[in-house]
């Protein structure tokens, strides 16, 4: 039977997760911070600049979660973990140069600091940490998993890159982008768990399953909140996405659903023309006119829900309840 999700009823936290993991994410930050550090200054300095800028540190949280639901009682997912939130960590370097960012979570993007070319390289040195974790591991699977993922994630940029500023990208597209650029670590992340454990295919493919729905799920909220929210809870300003001409999926049921002159204001604001306050608050009217922001938000009830699915070959307890919790999350934070 598929799980239900009440997001208003209780209101999901973290915090069972944040519990759950604590001691395991004290070692992994041990790791995190002895691998960032470089005889070149800048390295540490820039890197540490996002490491230490309020993340969640989801990824990692949950490759500790899934080690815990798989009763692993070795250590190896440390440093696995820690390449993970590096592998994240080069991507957001990555993808602040390549969208011109100037705040996330709050606060001045690095690349807004050091420039450019530092925060690409500064990517490239976190890949390569990453990389080194993997190999020191010494699992040619859990390199496959997580390489492969690495490979994904870049295709899935390029992908938006392609896309942005294209009125005519679809959902199919769309969703292939974000199980790519988002859906791929989180599924990673899950996957080598049960790899180190040991715990068998079926507690393989439920794991990736389970990444893969929530990192999904993930994505979309983001992609509704970038015109619900504000930079005080989001991390970044109102409207980035529309600003940036990115496709997400609001803007494509809008477009899709929209009168002939609803349609004529999308393509001139996805392509450019249209990017004012005014034009922003318009285009906020036409979700609501539409429904588009909460369709967006029921597909990733939808995903949310396929990921709790996912857990059921695991046994109750304080690891698969906090993963629960941390899917509810995920959607609830949109309200």
């Amino acid at each position: 039977m598929t799980a239900s999700i009440h997001p208003l009823n209780p209101a999901p936290s973290l915090d069972p997760l944040i519990a759950l993991t604590a001691a395991d994410m004290n070692a992994v930050n041990r790791v995190i911070l002895a691998r960032m550090q470089s005889e070149v200054p800048l390295i540490p300095e820039l890197a540490g600049h996002l490491i230490a800028g309020g993340g969640k540190r989801m990824r990692p949280m949950l490759t500790c979660a899934a080690a815990a639901l798989c009763q692993y009682p070795g250590a190896r997912h440390h440093q696995l973990a820690a390449s993970v939130e590096f592998i994240h960590t080069a991507t957001l370097l990555h993808d602040d140069v390549v969208d011109v960012s100037e705040t996330r979570r709050g606060k001045r993007t690095a690349n807004l600091i050091w420039g450019n070319p530092a925060s690409v390289l500064v990517g490239d040195f976190l890949f390569s940490r990453a990389f080194e974790l993997m190999v020191e591991d010494g699992s040619l699977k859990v390199l496959k998993i997580l390489s492969r993922a690495s490979a994904v994630i870049a295709e899935g940029e390029v992908a938006q890159l392609t896309a942005q500023r294209q009125i005519s990208t679809s959902e199919d597209t769309y969703l292939s982008i974000i199980e790519a650029k988002t859906a791929a670590l989180f599924a990673a992340a899950c996957h080598i768990a049960p790899v180190v454990a040991e715990a068998g295919e079926e507690a393989e493919e439920a794991l990736n399953s389970f990444g893969r729905n929530l990192g999904i799920a993930f994505q979309l909220v983001d992609d509704a909140i970038d015109y619900t929210s504000t930079s005080a809870t989001s991390g970044k300003d109102l409207g980035d996405d529309f600003r940036e001409g990115k496709m997400t999926l609001p803007i494509i049921l809008a477009y899709a659903r929209g009168s002939a002159d609803d349609r004529a204001f999308w393509k001139e604001a996805v392509g450019g023309t249209r990017t004012s306050d005014d034009d922003l608050a318009h285009a906020i009217r036409l979700f609501h006119a539409t429904g588009a922001i909460a369709d967006t938000l029921e597909r990733a009830r939808t995903y949310a829900r396929r990921a709790l699915d996912n857990l059921a070959p695991f046994p109750a307890g304080k690891a698969k309840a906090a993963l629960t919790q941390a899917v509810e999350f995920a959607v609830a934070r949109a309200y």
